[in-house]
């Protein structure tokens, strides 16, 4: 399942680190340099998340924001600022905006912002979800002639030890209350490990499970480490989680979640 996320900024070099971060993260992503490009952008597509600078000359950010709500009331909006226009941003969120991050702003702030805008997405989606299957059963429940089972969507939902859930469909991962979403490179990571449990991966194979490359063996270990340890930061709001992914030192990675 595919993460569209639009950009707008009209200053180059943040447009460009963002599109390189969250490409890195395996999301699809677009940029654009102006509210009127944004405009016509949103016209054509629909985005689940939109990066919106508010200080832009002509169509500023609020007026985008404003269409966006108008279009699709469900996309998450993060808006951008610098120290000078706080108050702007306080205002969007107000109106609005799902968070406001100001610049300049570190990787695993904008990418913790992004996983909490679509936590609370997929929770609102899941309550969705809920209702139609109740209603789908209401439905089958008026046939006099009996009651047959609601065809349901097909979801990848997995059970773990210690009560932990996964809905590979998501990307999200739970325990009662407790909820981990990850972007689309921590989803293709943790899919490669659930379907090779207690298997020792080589780097190199690691790599190309989740980026669909080949690579060199001495390059492989660098391209994982930052993606092994944001993930493992994910797993570790459920206490011991984190080391079910275990190193095994000159060779890869063993997921085991019955250590």
């Amino acid at each position: 399942m595919s993460t569209e996320i639009l950009i707008v900024d009209d200053e180059k070099a943040v447009r460009e680190s963002l599109q390189d971060i969250l490409e890195l993260e395996g999301y699809d992503v677009e940029a654009v340099a102006s509210g009127e490009d944004a405009l016509e952008r949103l016209n054509e597509e629909k985005y689940d998340l939109i990066l919106l600078d508010l200080k832009m000359a002509g169509i500023d950010g609020v007026e985008v924001m404003h269409q966006a709500n108008l279009l699709y009331p469900s996309t998450k909006i993060i808006v951008l600022t610098g120290h000078g226009s706080l108050e702007s941003a306080i205002e969007a969120v107000q109106i609005g905006a799902h968070d406001y991050l100001l610049k300049p702003f570190e990787t695993e702030d904008i990418l913790a912002s992004i996983e909490r805008s679509f936590t609370a997405k997929t929770e609102r989606q899941r309550k969705e979800l809920l209702i139609e299957q109740l209603e789908s059963s209401l439905n089958q429940l008026k046939d006099v002639e009996g009651i047959t089972t609601p065809d349901l969507p097909s979801r990848r939902i997995v059970s773990l030890p210690q009560g932990i859930m996964v809905d590979l469909e998501r990307r999200e991962i739970w325990r009662g209350n407790t909820r981990s979403h990850l972007t689309p490179t921590e989803g293709k990571l943790f899919g490669a490990f659930l379907e090779n449990r207690a298997r020792v991966m080589t780097h190199q194979e690691v790599v190309f499970l989740v980026q669909g490359y080949e690579i060199n063996e001495w390059e492989a270990p660098e391209v994982l480490r930052p993606m092994i340890s944001r993930l493992r930061k994910k797993l570790a709001i459920f206490p011991g989680m984190e080391d079910w992914v275990g190193n095994v030192r000159g060779t890869g990675y063993v997921f085991d979640p019955n250590l």
